[in-house]
């Protein structure tokens, strides 16, 4: 499930994002029972319990103990509230990853947006073609880029290196997200599935090992022992290979510095 943000009316949303314009809070009279960020939050907590598709303006408003109605004085629709949802959480993530060298730096922010989804898993689904363009948003950026320029690369260079950052985090965390979704809507385990279909697929391929030597070979290199009982060993496994994956996109940077006249190291 894809969901395209940016979709309501611009000058308001963005005045929204911004707190640029807060008419219905500010207005004179009795003060408003409900805030956006009020119902910002609430929407926030039933993404995160119930995932994309439990979201609605109803299923927000009952959090609140109000009628879907009630909250339309503050939020156009349910794509304007996304805007909101999607660019507030982004405030956890803050833009400052001060480090003493730029590997560090991109490693903790590698890291902190790794865990930022695993919270949120439901921003994954908010498509990256149309950016929400607020501040958080922009602050989560900015911090990427600050720490980038450290490498002393151009800026063409630069913008490739960011979008294959995002896209190895979002990629690696997906697949984490969408792991722990498959097991909550079937009931099965990953380990259960595969499990399960691992001799039937030996059976019907007998020779799979002779077709498919270096997909073999690679199975056969796992080096990942469970660790911690309460996570399953398919996310434990996940885990490690978000550590190697990023490990190798950093020595390619370094490797870049190095081709553009920098110093490794």
């Amino acid at each position: 499930m894809v969901v395209f943000a940016a979709q309501g009316d611009p000058r308001r949303t963005m005045a929204l994002l911004w707190r640029a314009d807060r008419p219905v809070e500010n207005r004179p009279g009795p003060r408003p029972g409900l805030t956006v960020d009020v119902i910002v939050e609430a929407a926030v907590a039933v993404a995160d319990a119930e995932g994309m598709a439990g979201l609605s303006m109803r299923a927000v408003g009952e959090r609140l103990g109000r009628t879907a109605m009630a909250l339309y004085t503050y939020v156009a629709d349910k794509s304007e509230l996304l805007d909101l949802m999607f660019d507030h959480v982004h405030a956890e993530m803050g833009a400052d990853r001060a480090a003493a060298d730029w590997r560090t730096g991109l490693t903790r922010w590698s890291e902190d947006l790794w865990a930022f989804y695993l919270r949120h898993p439901w921003v994954l689904q908010v498509s990256g073609a149309r950016p929400v363009l607020g501040p958080h948003e922009n602050a989560l950026m900015e911090g990427l880029v600050r720490i980038l320029r450290g490498t002393g690369l151009p800026a063409p260079v630069l913008r490739g290196t960011v979008g294959a950052l995002v896209y190895f985090v979002q990629g690696a965390a997906r697949g984490v997200t969408e792991s722990r979704q498959a097991a909550q809507e079937t009931g099965q385990s990953d380990e259960e599935w595969w499990y399960a279909r691992s001799p039937e697929l030996l059976e019907v391929a007998p020779d799979f090992g002779a077709r498919f030597p270096s997909l073999v070979w690679l199975e056969e290199g796992r080096e990942v022992e469970p660790v911690d009982e309460e996570v399953p060993y398919m996310e434990q496994e996940a885990r490690v290979s978000f550590t190697v994956g990023l490990t190798v996109l950093l020595d390619g940077i370094e490797a870049t510095r190095v081709r553009h006249g920098g110093r490794a190291g």
